[in-house]
């Protein structure tokens, strides 16, 4: 157990810190008594916030328990269990905030928090890769944010440090003095400021989304969890039957799943609208790219360019089928836990029309013309074929089992087992015809450039200073065709980015002239017939 540092009678409570003491002088000013606390209302956010939850828990839980004890006894026993936790969430809160100091000094970023066992962590300034401001609703309200300052190593929570919350000024003036002294600005011609601005036509794109059906599905378990918590699942379930009992059992199916759809759009919608509600895309003075975002819950994503190593064009099959695209940054220093907790991190442009994905892809990466939008190279129709049999495989073989099932169990297996094939089959081959026509590699200007997918292709333009390695990859059956897969690795966004069953010869000249000297040791070139 390590114990914290002693500190001067001023320290966190001086005149500085009044309302919250979060003033910085710069990082020259930091001496022993430079110690910041956070926010002092982060106790009144956790109260308001733990009271919310607590009263959505104890509605169900007092109608649950009026049928037995009565009403007002339900409600005194679910307030007193109520306050316990609301208490200890803000007894909790007190002491985290009253142990929590902070520092910026001229060569680290200090964080002291703990009362029992103190943890404490530092980050040397020259390895800070990222400042994230995040803002949820309350916080917005009382002019607070989160700070998140990350190294972007992927060693877990000790690369980040979080200041959870701080003032909106003093967030900012945070992430302008950790960045600018990280950031050198990539010389160019294209224009500083704003890259982009959200177009509200855009929202159109949120339904045909995969979030939809999930979304749908989400919908209609909360309506039954919902009318069990009150007692009456059985009479939703009634008054559906009623409304459906004179209709034919593919209506009956259709209906539900009609209104669950309905229902997922609505959410889609609604999930967009959050999530990209304000959002703008901007170039700031050092070589930041800055995305700020979110209706409710405001988010700011920095990107250091010196450390962006290239774009993905991500084109879902429902977004790609009404002619748009997003945008990916590939990027090094992204560590895997801020993937995790941010899902939508490396985005830095929601589904836009393509020619204004690509146009915005092209002033990321300081380009004439993207990358993304060059003319590729076509692959083999030996990679045709090899989609052709995989689709082939992944229809016939459920449907066989299926089958077998069928004749030894019930006839309705049989039944299931055609309609899997009549529905699958056509579909299957479908999707392998549109992956043979998404494959496709190119070397464009810095870049090289991969292409593939059908339920999510991915276009990737990676600079080709940032590729460290190849792997080829040829399996028997890929030797029999002539064909192999190339693989570019990376320190950046993926890790790897695989043109797949490329022509063997035309591969190896792709990884020579991407990235000369590096594949060529390892090739050993046979002798032309004279």
């Amino acid at each position: 157990m390590s114990s914290a540092p002693a500190l001067s009678p001023d320290a966190g409570g001086g005149p500085s810190d009044a309302g919250g003491g979060n003033g910085v002088t710069g990082p020259a000013a930091a001496t022993a008594t430079d110690w910041r606390r956070l926010d002092r209302r982060t106790v009144l956010v956790r109260a308001l916030v733990t009271t919310s939850v607590a009263t959505g828990a104890a509605v169900p839980a007092a109608l649950g328990l009026a049928g037995r004890f009565g009403l007002g006894h339900a409600v005194a026993w679910v307030l007193v269990a109520a306050v316990v936790p609301i208490g200890c969430a803000v007894t909790g809160d007190y002491v985290r905030w009253r142990r929590t100091r902070y520092r910026i000094g001229a060569e680290r970023v200090e964080l002291h928090t703990g009362l029992l066992l103190v943890r404490k962590r530092s980050l040397t300034r020259e390895r800070i890769r990222s400042v994230d401001l995040t803002a949820p609703l309350l916080q917005r309200l009382l002019g607070l944010v989160t700070v998140r300052i990350g190294t972007g190593e992927h060693s877990g929570n000790d690369a980040t440090l979080e200041l959870d919350p701080v003032r909106r000024a003093e967030g900012e003036r945070l992430r302008r003095d950790l960045l600018e002294r990280t950031a050198t600005g990539t010389p160019g011609t294209h224009r500083e400021g704003e890259l982009a601005v959200l177009d509200p036509r855009w929202i159109r794109y949120a339904p045909v989304s995969f979030v939809v059906p999930a979304l749908g599905a989400a919908a209609a378990g909360a309506v039954m969890q919902v009318s069990d918590w009150f007692g009456a699942q059985a009479q939703v379930i009634d008054w559906m039957g009623e409304r459906l009992r004179d209709t034919s059992l593919p209506t009956a199916i259709v209906i539900p799943v009609v209104a669950a759809m309905a229902a997922g759009v609505l959410g889609a919608l609604g999930l967009w609208t959050e999530t990209w509600w304000g959002y703008r895309l901007e170039r700031e003075p050092g070589g930041t790219l800055r995305v700020r975002r979110g209706l409710l819950t405001s988010r700011s994503v920095s990107v250091e360019e010196r450390r962006l190593r290239g774009v993905d064009l991500v084109e879902p099959l429902g977004i790609r089928l009404c002619g748009a695209a997003r945008v990916d940054a590939i990027t090094t220093g992204l560590a895997e836990d801020d993937e995790e907790q941010h899902g939508d991190h490396r985005t830095l442009l929601p589904a836009a029309p393509r020619h204004v994905a690509d146009a915005v892809a092209a002033d990321i990466l300081r380009e004439a013309v993207s990358p993304t939008s060059t003319p590729l190279t076509r692959h083999p129709r030996a990679a045709l074929g090899r989609r052709l049999r995989r689709a082939l495989w992944a229809v016939t073989v459920p449907v066989a089992v299926l089958a077998l099932l069928g004749a030894l169990l019930t006839p309705v297996l049989l039944w299931t087992a055609l309609a899997c094939a009549v529905l699958g089959l056509p579909v299957g081959l479908l999707l392998a015809r549109d992956a043979y026509h998404g494959l496709g590699h190119a070397v464009s200007g810095d870049h090289l450039v991969v292409r593939s997918g059908t339920i999510r292709r991915s276009t990737a333009a990676l600079e080709r200073a940032g590729v460290i390695g190849w792997t080829v990859r040829q399996t028997y059956f890929q030797r029999r065709s002539g064909v192999l897969s190339l693989t570019a690795t990376t320190a950046a966004g993926a890790g790897a980015y695989t043109a797949h069953d490329v022509d063997a010869a035309e591969g190896l000249d792709f990884a020579s002239e991407a990235v000369p000297g590096l594949l060529e040791p390892f090739l050993e070139r046979l002798p032309q017939a004279r």
